[in-house]
């Protein structure tokens, strides 16, 4: 049914009421008094360093996310580094990486010298496409990078399969992904090493810090000698290092953090499940899905949109706007819901990467123009859900061709 006049009209964009009477948050970090007063006695105790806050953490985390060992770090970004180096990746190193992920994944092996392959993602998940990476891993690959984006796992037994049938080692980029699981055990519990980020836009947070986690002890020991000046007792240093401990300020929040985790985890999924049922009937505007075997935590909710489905912004009075997604997205923001784009480019499209003989991704580089997020976080109420389902609709019926 074309679009009509009233129907443009309705939207708030075009001075129509709005669905929401406040706005509906995209992120909300809320540190509870436990969290707090946790930090506050790490302060009073004057231990601020790395000690056995930090140690507790690390256990504690393990076991959650199915590693024997665990070592905490600055942040997310040093996680990679870590376990990057742990693998003795260097210059010249041949590395697949996905073209469909935040840049720090990629920018620690550029920072090592290492020469990135780029996979493209799957059109379906969003995460690394399990069939171009089979084909791009011949014998010059030394490693493979996957990122489970967004909180879902990536197709970790066909990653795995063409990883080991290559005899190189995967590192999972799981900053968005804590306690995401795969075949009913712990995303964690897989590849040689996997790194975590507690920013505070996480499923879970410290403020800054990271972790990286993995089954090997040689590789823990590599990542625990790199994370602290190579140093095997004090002032004892077998190897060049950094200092990218955690503090036990930001672990003392950390443990606290865990307590409550399991049931944030739930409340993503359950806002996450009211959104996929809304949009089967919603023309236009898709639901992410997860690859077989994969349970999503939901860090964040994409919806892709079908151009086709809707008038273009030039047709809707906005001419200046790049993409039918950003007329949605506008729109959406009007009806008071806010909304986000990750990412507005691939990686091999960010300036630093993209020199003449990139091999661009076209699966990365359409998500790129497709994909917006809504809020799917633990602190929203049934109400704010109900309300971002509601403009959903009413945005995609007054757009709809």
């Amino acid at each position: 049914m074309p679009t009509t006049a009233d129907a443009l009209a309705s939207l708030a964009l075009a001075g129509g009421p709005k669905a929401a009477d406040t706005n509906v948050p995209m992120i909300a970090v809320k540190l509870t008094d436990a969290q707090i007063d946790a930090a506050v006695d790490v302060m009073r105790s004057g231990m601020l360093a790395a000690g056995k806050v930090a140690a507790e953490f690390e256990t504690k985390f393990a076991t959650l996310t199915g590693a024997k060992h665990a070592l905490a770090c600055a942040n997310g970004t040093c996680a990679l580094q870590l376990a990057y180096g742990a693998l003795d990746i260097g210059p010249g190193d041949r590395v697949l990486c996905p073209a469909w992920t935040y840049i720090a994944t990629a920018s620690m092996l550029a920072a090592l010298g290492a020469e990135i392959v780029w996979v493209d993602a799957d059109p379906h998940t969003y995460t690394i496409d399990p069939k171009d990476l089979d084909k791009k891993l011949d014998g010059s690959i030394k490693a493979v990078a996957a990122t489970h984006i967004y909180g879902t796992p990536v197709d970790i037994h066909a990653v795995q399969q063409a990883a080991d049938k290559a005899g190189v080692p995967v590192v999972y980029d799981c900053a968005q992904s804590h306690l995401a699981r795969y075949d009913d055990h712990p995303a964690g519990s897989f590849g040689a090493l996997c790194t975590y980020s507690f920013y505070p836009t996480k499923n879970m947070t410290t403020g800054e810090g990271g972790m990286v986690t993995t089954n090997d002890p040689e590789l823990a020991e590599r990542v625990r000698l790199l994370r602290s000046h190579g140093e095997t007792e004090k002032y004892t240093h077998t190897h060049i290092g950094f200092n990218y401990r955690m503090t036990d300020i930001e672990a003392a929040i950390g443990l606290h953090q865990l307590d409550v985790i399991e049931d944030a985890t739930a409340k993503r999924q359950r806002n996450a499940a009211k959104y996929t049922a809304a949009l089967d009937d919603i023309v236009g505007l898709h639901a992410p899905k997860a690859p077989d075997r994969a349970e999503s935590v939901y860090h964040l909710y994409p919806v892709r949109v079908d151009a086709a489905a809707f008038v273009s912004p030039a047709e809707a009075g906005q001419p200046d706007l790049a993409t039918t997604r950003d007329l949605v997205m506008k729109a959406l923001q009007a009806e008071g819901v806010a909304c986000a784009v990750h990412y507005p480019k691939s990686l091999t499209h960010q300036p630093v990467f993209d020199h003449p003989d990139i091999d661009h991704q076209p699966v990365s580089d359409r998500l790129a123009n497709t994909l917006f997020c809504i809020p799917v976080h633990q602190h929203l109420t049934d109400e704010q859900t109900d309300l971002v389902v509601a403009a959903m609709r009413k945005v995609a019926n007054a757009l709809a061709r």
